[in-house]
């Protein structure tokens, strides 16, 4: 009689450590941290189709995107992308012959600089500015970012779905943790 009461004392401590692990890992996953595949090939050389990455979602929840920022967000389509952050609000957007100009200041991006030296034709990212890709703004509202893949020539990006609200924003990501031997963070 005694030997069933262990037993089930023992299976019903069992029970409780699993349901507590699920969730904490529920809460992990939910609130802190998730995982997400980079699927296409918008951000490369950057990312490669298939990297797995984590995202921080708790960073934006105390703080706002910086320029250059790597983001997840929910696009228009139902799906969430993977992008860069290029604009920020107040932010003029223009680029003349391959060259970022925010608010009449030249940007230097080196993560571009693998790409461009690739290109034997043209320009890696087409001349524009803010205006061309919605004529009723003149700099980013507040509230939103302006995002780009690094692979300018095929992503589709803010040039395409206009400027991204930050409520959008899953997080940050910049750590690859799979394929294993491709475990980096990426800037």
């Amino acid at each position: 009689m005694e030997k069933v009461g262990k037993e089930k004392n023992e299976l019903w401590e069992w029970i409780k450590a699993l349901l507590i692990a699920f969730a904490i890992a529920a809460f992990i996953r939910y609130f802190l941290f998730t995982p997400i595949v980079v699927d296409g090939e918008s951000m490369m050389p950057t990312l490669e189709d298939g990297d797995r990455m984590i995202v921080n979602k708790i960073g934006y929840k105390i703080g706002s995107p910086d320029r250059f920022d790597i983001v997840v967000f929910h696009a228009p389509e139902g799906k969430d992308y993977i992008k860069r952050v290029i604009g920020l609000p107040g932010d003029h957007i223009e680029y003349i012959d391959d060259q970022l100009y925010i608010n009449g200041k030249p940007y230097e991006e080196p993560y571009l600089d693998k790409y461009k030296a690739e290109i034997t034709e043209g320009n890696l990212t087409g001349d524009f500015k803010l205006q061309d890709i919605d004529p009723t703004l003149d700099v980013i509202p507040e509230g939103y970012v302006f995002v780009m893949g690094d692979n300018r020539r095929f992503s589709k990006d803010s040039r395409h779905i206009g400027i991204v609200s930050e409520d959008k924003i899953i997080g940050s990501t910049n750590l690859i943790f799979w394929p294993l031997n491709d475990i980096k963070i990426v800037k």
